[in-house]
């Protein structure tokens, strides 16, 4: 660990990881360098290693920064709300996700390359918010899908976290990929993030 105040610490964290956001915007994961992300950070490289010793380990600090607002959506969710129609929850759920596309483009094209690249340490404080947001995205059925016992909320969480990892590629086809569609006489559907988690919860709930 570098030395030096935690408010440095955090804010030279911060802008590698802002860096590392910015590129992904225009360039892919295997694109993306060490190299580039110090290109538009105002050190140099060789002090990013000082907080991240591989680019997955960046975007996995990203995943869980995602995975954390994400949670703490759930939380207000929950802790605002004295009851919800299954409509209204999963009105709410839809509208959370649709807030977070960065993750949802993490988790459906890096994830296993991310998690196998980076420090156990680091992938431990990963997998201890993803589970965090499970328990909230559990605890929010729990409370408004009274009718369903515990082993089929188990049952739902688990399939919708899995779920989730095919909504961003419905939501964002590339021109690539919508040419090829073409080409192959498949029908290339608008849609968005918050369609596709709300047409979960139409099937799972019979809405």
């Amino acid at each position: 660990m570098p030395k030096g105040s935690p408010e440095l610490t955090n804010a030279r964290r911060t802008e590698i990881m802002n860096a590392c956001t910015e590129l992904y915007e225009t360039m892919n994961f295997k694109q993306i360098t060490m190299k580039e992300i110090g290109s538009v950070t105002s050190f140099s490289r060789p002090t990013i290693y000082n907080y991240f010793q591989t680019k997955e380990e960046i975007f996995l600090a990203l995943f869980e920064q995602e995975y954390e607002l994400w949670n703490d959506d759930l939380q207000k969710i929950c802790s605002e709300n004295e009851m919800l129609t299954k409509e209204q929850l999963a009105d709410l759920i839809a509208a959370s996700l649709q807030k977070r596309a960065l993750m949802l483009k993490i988790l459906s094209v890096n994830l296993y390359d991310m998690e196998e690249n980076s420090r156990l340490e680091r992938l431990v404080s990963f997998k201890e918010t993803f589970w965090k947001t499970v328990n909230s995205f559990t605890a929010l059925m729990r409370k408004f899908c009274v009718q369903m016992d515990d082993a089929r909320i188990e049952q739902l969480s688990l399939a919708f976290f899995a779920y989730m990892q095919g909504i961003y590629p419905y939501a964002y086809s590339t021109d690539y990929q919508k040419k090829a569609m073409e080409q192959a006489g498949m029908p290339c559907r608008k849609t968005d993030i918050y369609e596709m988690a709300k047409l979960y919860f139409i099937n799972v709930f019979n809405i």
